[in-house]
């Protein structure tokens, strides 16, 4: 099983959250972008762009934060990050 946990935080407060499965034969990185699309769905939110830097800390520590700079609309909060809280074993 593979879960990938979103939440958005504004002034260090968790303002929502949601997790999401994914129990698919696919690869790692097509789990990622399913369950990045399905969190923004639920949250009403547009897909953000991912910068290099978030790839880089996603690799290093399967977490990165997405804050404005990485949304064309305004937000009204902090950041959303992602963080995979389950991988499936190999």
């Amino acid at each position: 099983m593979f879960r990938l946990w979103g939440k958005i935080w504004k002034n260090n407060h968790l303002l929502k959250d949601t997790v999401v499965c994914d129990d698919s034969q696919d690869t790692r990185t097509h789990k990622v972008f399913r369950g990045l699309e399905s969190i923004c769905y639920e949250m009403d939110l547009e897909n953000p762009v991912w910068l290099d830097s978030n790839v880089k800390n996603f690799r290093n520590h399967k977490r990165t934060r997405f804050s404005q700079d990485n949304f064309i609309e305004q937000i009204d909060f902090d950041y959303l990050e992602i963080q995979i809280i389950e991988e499936d074993d190999e």
